[in-house]
This record gives structure tokens, C-alpha cells and sequence, in this order.
């Protein structure tokens, strides 16, 4: 009886650390490798950066919400934009169209022809979970994480843009 004591607690104690293991981590992870006041990411592998001045992190609330938006646009027009509604902490998000209150874009503005820029979305119509941004501090003045997602033109040829190594370093 005493060996099927043992037996069970053992058992026990490694079904409890397979399971926590394998818990999503939630505090955020690391804050990536954006200097102050940018953002940065590989947008179909080539590097973006933005610039600091064309850079910022707003919070508002609203009731019980409160809501993040995090921005970062380069000189030739391009920008990344990540819009957290439901913020309540540092932590994971997920960009998935069962939960369309945490989005992502991407934009390549046309300055001569406005009306040629293109936009891509996450997420997107039937895209199931399609990247993530982790939140891995928050102060009153500055925000930092990492993020990454695939996005969809919806509105123009329907190609995917995929974003990865993104992070962010920014100020409120």
C-alpha cells in the first residue's frame, strides 16, 4: 500500500509540472530590441523602423475600459499600428477573429496617389488566431513589448503581409 502511496504522489507531482510547464506564459515576455521611442519589425522579412518623432503610445478610458493604441510610421510612409481594447495589463493578446477588439495594421501610404496606398488588417474574416503582442511593461509614461501577426489587404489584392521581430519602446 505504501508503494501505491508513493506511486500516486509521484504521479501526481509530474502531471503538475507537465501541466504548468506548458501554461501559456503571461507576463508579457521580453521588451524586445526597439530603441526609445520606436518601432521596429521585419515586414516579409525586410527591416522596418520607425521614427521617433513619428512614433506614440496613447491610453484612454472609457467605464471599465480602457483601451491602448501604439504607432510607429517611417519616413517613405509606412506604419505599423496596434489598437488594444480591453487592455488590463502586461501580458499576451492574441490578434484572432473570434476576438476583434485587439487588432493590428499595416500601411503603405502612396503620397502622390493617396488614393493607391494600401492597407493590411488583423485580424481578418475567418483568419482563426494570426500573431500576438505581448505587453511586458507599463509605466504611466512608457509602454514596451513585442509583437508579431499576419494581416490581410482586405480591401485591395488580398495578399498577406507578414509581420515578425516586431517590438516596441514607446512614450505616452
Amino acid at each position: 500500500m505504501k508503494f501505491l502511496n508513493n506511486t500516486i504522489l509521484v504521479l501526481l507531482l509530474s502531471t503538475t509540472v507537465l501541466f504548468t510547464s506548458c501554461k501559456k506564459d503571461d507576463d508579457g515576455g521580453g521588451g524586445g530590441d526597439a530603441g526609445s521611442g520606436t518601432v521596429i519589425a521585419k515586414v516579409n522579412g525586410n527591416s522596418f523602423a520607425s521614427m521617433e518623432i513619428a512614433s506614440t503610445a496613447s491610453q484612454s478610458s472609457g467605464g471599465s475600459t480602457t483601451t491602448i493604441t501604439l504607432q510607429g510610421s517611417d519616413a517613405s510612409g509606412k506604419g505599423i499600428f496596434v489598437i488594444i481594447n480591453g487592455f488590463d495589463g502586461t501580458g499576451s493578446y492574441e490578434f484572432s477573429d473570434s476576438n476583434v477588439f485587439v487588432t493590428a495594421t499595416y500601411v503603405e501610404a502612396n503620397v502622390s496617389n493617396p488614393t493607391n496606398s494600401q492597407t493590411w488588417s488583423a485580424p481578418y474574416e475567418n483568419s482563426g488566431v494570426v500573431g500576438e503582442v505581448n505587453i511586458s511593461e507599463k509605466t504611466a509614461t512608457n509602454i514596451k513589448g513585442t509583437f508579431n501577426f499576419n494581416a490581410k489587404n482586405v480591401n485591395g489584392d488580398g495578399s498577406v503581409v507578414n509581420i515578425t521581430e516586431g517590438s516596441f519602446n514607446l512614450d505616452f
